[in-house]
């Protein structure tokens, strides 16, 4: 049995336009094309399109979606890699909710006591990965995408994970700037954003375009927004709006 494109955009909740991509990069070629030019895709491509989707819920990028796909073979033992990823994200968005509850608690006890200064500020971070990028970027930017990854691939365990603290670190900050209710447009604002792409030059150098693209990803993203939302409510909003005036006034 075959699906149209739409079919399977429409099951999935892939969109046709991604599909596409996904066939020009040759991530998921359909089946067959028919004499209209359409699309159509089989059982394996539906199980290969799975795996796909999966991977990027992993926060995996298409570079790296494609060399996993290229070495795998028997269908069950890819399945079972993939559900010890999930699995292991799973426990790390437990370690995440911990860490969220822990702070809670934390600011709670500080409230009461009268505590100037939270004890132990390193447990912030415990759970976090705010070194993932979008896949979305990825599909617009693909050469930027390959430069971030190569970037991404020297970079030791003590590096990710100080990479990981600055970002949350930073996130932190904007929190308790917008919480004291400072514009977006703000120097100290705009200083905290010029931090994050000074970061992102390490591995590629958005335009404006790009930029404003990333920072809506933050919003739109289920996986990015879990983040901020657990963070402060609204803060990622905040941030795509600081990151826009960064891009109208910087990169221009």
């Amino acid at each position: 049995m075959a699906w149209s494109i739409a079919e399977v955009a429409r099951m999935s909740g892939v969109t046709s336009r991604t599909l596409r991509h996904y066939d020009e990069v040759g991530l998921l070629p359909p089946a067959s094309v028919g004499s209209n030019g359409y699309r159509y895709y089989g059982e394996s491509e539906l199980l290969r399109l799975q795996q796909i989707l999966v991977m990027r819920e992993l926060g995996l990028g298409l570079v790296e979606i494609a060399a996993v796909l290229a070495e795998e073979v028997d269908q069950v033992d890819a399945l079972r890699a993939h559900h010890l990823r999930l699995v292991a994200e799973r426990d790390r968005l437990d370690t995440l909710a911990r860490t969220v509850s822990r702070t809670i608690a934390t600011l709670q006890d500080r409230k009461d006591d009268g505590m100037s200064t939270m004890q132990h500020p390193e447990n912030l971070f415990e759970g976090f990965d705010a070194a993932r990028y979008h896949d979305q970027a990825s599909e617009r930017w693909p050469q930027e995408a390959q430069q971030s990854q190569q970037f991404a691939d020297t970079l030791t365990a003590q590096d990710q994970e100080r990479l990981q603290r600055e970002a949350t670190a930073l996130l932190v900050r904007l929190a308790a700037l917008m919480a004291a209710g400072t514009p977006v447009a703000d120097p100290a604002v705009q200083a905290e954003v010029d931090t994050q792409y000074q970061g992102l030059c390490r591995m590629w150098t958005p335009n404006a375009a790009a930029f404003k693209a990333l920072g809506q990803t933050y919003v739109t993203d289920p996986q990015w927004r879990s983040v901020y939302d657990q963070v402060a409510d609204g803060l990622a909003e905040y941030q795509r709006d600081a990151m826009a005036a960064y891009a109208d006034a910087r990169l221009s």
